[in-house]
């Protein structure tokens, strides 16, 4: 099976400018392409993570991906889903998340050689003129058309600033310059995205001509891909030291039932033939399914040794109700009252509720145990001589668990 017929079996691909052109292109590796990424933080999160597997996919094909970090777009905000304006931030800020990413993404794409590259558009974005912008590129824009936008429509009732509403000018002029620069000529991006793809391919043509080769393709869930980097208790990084290798390996291990088989597909460099295999398992087989799935990723990110650790821990957890690889909050006196600590403040400084309130439910829905024994009373106080030596093992819900101890 060629590239990109693998690509839409796997249900990676939504739509395409030209995809006989496009599947030429990186069935026989002669695509540069490139996939943005916000820098809003100092961490990829899940979020991330199909765009990362693409990138690893057509780079194997021979293909040269190029990871575009929006420093520049970055100070205007993309509204795209949004319904209040983003927090600008500092060069500096962006810069170290760039660093960052830089070395997260090191473990899925090969960057030596200039054989794939991590470039920033505040390179060309912030030296540009204003007027210059006006007459040379916004020329080429119709307002009505730009209204039409999903991502506009979206924030028009709640109202939209004239610095956002420049963004799909930005993007647009980012392909323009990567064309230029770097010859790039495909790029990639979420469903969410498709109007500001657009953009970009008509503006290349508009600026060098009807046959300039530049086309667009989309993810089919990335935006959602987007929304799997949050849970209830935050984001789940792939920095170790945001989520621990364990807490990765559990996120993807409590997947759904009826996700499971499409992350697979989607995430992980499983023969597609064992894969359609998987399609007729059915309940305790779909657990099987969604260990395979949480230690191939664990290990693409942390590597074969975490993974294994990660997963022999999550297996004692479940099998002896206890695992030495066990996440730990660690308390300290100030954490605690006079009496000690109540299962509602437990619950939020262990991180596996976002607030009191979701920890009050929690607590009134039956889904709360320590040590094994269910705390049915919001009122329930743990003493500091509990939370010494070995600490408490706090359960939330069927999987979630954190072992707390106090530290002196």
């Amino acid at each position: 099976m060629k590239l990109y017929d693998e690509l839409k079996a796997r249900g990676l691909i939504a739509q395409v400018t030209d995809e006989e052109l496009i599947s030429e292109l990186i069935n026989n590796g002669k695509a540069t392409f490139y996939i943005g990424f916000d820098p809003t933080a100092d961490s990829l999160h899940v979020g991330h993570f199909m765009a990362l597997c693409l990138m690893k996919r057509l780079q194997m094909a021979g293909n040269r991906p190029i990871a575009l970090i929006g420093g520049g777009t970055g100070m205007i905000g993309d509204p795209s889903g949004r319904t209040d304006m983003r927090q600008m931030m500092t060069q500096e800020t962006i810069q170290h998340n760039c660093d960052c990413f830089k070395k997260q993404m090191s473990r899925f794409i090969d960057f030596s050689e200039d054989k794939a590259m991590m470039v920033n558009n505040a390179d060309w974005l912030l030296d540009l003129n204003y007027i210059e912008v006006l007459r040379e590129v916004g020329a080429h824009f119709s307002v009505n058309r730009m209204l039409t936008a999903e991502c506009y429509k979206q924030r028009m009732e709640k109202g939209l600033s004239f610095l956002e509403f420049n963004y799909m000018i930005m993007q647009a002029y980012d392909f323009y310059a990567l064309f230029q620069k770097y010859g790039c000529n495909l790029q990639f991006g979420g469903d969410d995205q498709w109007s500001n793809m657009l953009a970009g391919t008509e503006l290349i043509r508009r600026k060098l001509g009807k046959d300039a080769s530049a086309m667009t393709i989309t993810l089919l869930l990335n935006s959602e891909g987007k929304k799997m980097g949050k849970t209830q208790s935050g984001a789940v990084w792939l920095d170790p030291e945001k989520t621990s290798p364990f807490d990765f390996y559990q996120y993807w291990r409590n997947v759904g039932d009826a996700d499971v088989l499409k992350c697979i597909r989607m995430l992980t460099f499983l023969p597609l033939e064992q894969i359609n295999e998987m399609d007729a398992w059915e309940g305790s087989q779909l657990n099987q399914a969604k260990e395979i799935l949480a230690y191939e990723l664990t290990n693409m990110v942390h590597g074969e040794e975490e993974a294994k650790r990660a997963q022999e821990s999550a297996r004692a957890l479940f099998s002896q109700g206890n695992a030495a690889d066990m996440p730990t909050a660690e308390l300290t006196e100030e954490d605690l009252s006079e009496d000690g600590i109540d299962i509602l403040t437990m619950l939020l400084k262990s991180g596996l509720v976002p607030s009191k309130a979701e920890a009050r439910r929690a607590v009134q829905q039956g889904g709360v145990a320590v040590d094994g024994e269910k705390v049915s009373d919001i009122q329930t106080v743990f003493g500091k001589e509990k939370l010494s030596g070995e600490g408490l093992v706090l359960k939330k819900g069927k999987k979630n668990f954190r072992k707390v101890v106090l530290k002196y």
